[in-house]
């Protein structure tokens, strides 16, 4: 028969509650019982009971891991696996493990994930964002479940997210290209509803008038931030009369299918098109030519997240939104050798 917390406490020579305390990380135990409370379950090998432990402390010690939309990313995404494991690493710290809901019956259904958190008893959820996000999710937030979202702004008593300055960040693109003599500019877009897309769009149109740079509707396409449909818009922008000198893709899948199609109509680049990406995923590093790009501070997310959601389930509310900064990385696609940031 395997120890109890009796048999531990009796060898500790505290009582059964102090035990119970010192496993579940009461406050209010002194250093001293606590090692000595360890030492013996050290020794011992003492496995607290999992379902016991959830009991007392009314926990599960499991998050939820949703990819939300009916048209997702995934544990594939070189971006957002960075990101999820980092978080992953840090929520564990914390003494979490994490479930991975599927949504692929869900959608069919008309499910709902607050009634799924309810039904495995998570204490919180890290939501990643897809496009055209389901309902259900924003219930889930609006509901009072702790919540973190990843790229997608999440509004509730007990929720918050985190993602990157997305309109600094195209910013950062367009002076790169006023202070290098690029006047023609062009965007590649995700798709028209997608929110990351628009505030990116957003930032590059707020840039470019800055600078009173021409706007041109037919310098700007939208694609779903993977690699043939980048392919394809700057396609469309190649069959123009005028063709702009510079095009910013909202993703480093879009601008490496833009290269592509640059190479296809018999032009270099960055000789006659310079190419800018965003998310310095590892490809960037081994196109030809080599991927300028913005990079998302991926681990900072993904740290974030994790403490920000557990702050979240301890009952710390009110936490605000975060907007990490960005970084860009000059390499030889934008025709030039040393960036100004």
């Amino acid at each position: 028969m395997g120890l109890t917390i009796k048999d531990i406490a009796q060898m500790a020579g505290v009582s059964q509650a102090t035990v119970s305390k010192v496993i579940n990380n009461y406050k209010g135990i002194s250093e001293e019982t606590k090692n000595k409370v360890m030492t013996v379950i050290n020794e011992m090998g003492y496995a607290p009971n999992f379902s016991a432990r959830s009991l007392a402390t009314k926990k599960s010690n499991l998050i939820g891991l949703i990819y939300a939309g009916r048209i997702n990313v995934d544990m594939t995404h070189p971006y957002f696996n960075e990101v999820i494991s980092t978080f992953k690493k840090n929520i564990g710290l914390l003494g979490y493990d994490i479930l991975m809901f599927s949504n692929e019956h869900f959608l069919q259904d008309e499910g709902s994930y607050l009634a799924r958190c309810k039904h495995f008893n998570v204490d919180g959820c890290l939501i990643i964002a897809g496009e055209k996000v389901e309902d259900a999710t924003f219930e889930l937030a609006e509901s009072g479940f702790p919540c973190i979202g990843i790229d997608i702004e999440l509004k509730g008593p007990n929720a918050s997210y985190v993602m990157t300055d997305n309109v600094s960040l195209s910013r950062k693109v367009v002076e790169h290209f006023y202070l290098n003599s690029h006047r023609k500019i062009g965007f590649i877009g995700g798709m028209r509803e997608s929110v990351i897309s628009n505030l990116r769009l957003k930032g590059f149109k707020n840039a470019m008038q800055q600078f009173d740079l021409e706007l041109r509707d037919e310098w700007i396409q939208y694609g779903d931030f993977q690699e043939e449909s980048g392919y394809l818009s700057m396609k469309r922008m190649l069959e123009l009369d005028d063709v702009p000198e510079a095009v910013f893709a909202a993703s480093d899948l879009m601008a490496l299918g833009a290269l592509r199609a640059v190479k296809e109509a018999g032009l270099q680049v960055p000789n006659d098109i310079r190419v800018v990406g965003c998310d310095d995923i590892p490809a960037c590093r081994y196109s030809n030519p080599k991927l300028t790009t913005v990079k998302q501070d991926k681990e900072k997310i993904g740290k974030l997240s994790a403490y920000m959601l557990n702050d979240l389930i301890e009952g710390q509310s009110k936490i605000k939104p975060v907007f990490t900064d960005s970084e860009l990385i000059v390499r030889e696609s934008c025709g030039a050798n040393k960036t100004f940031w």
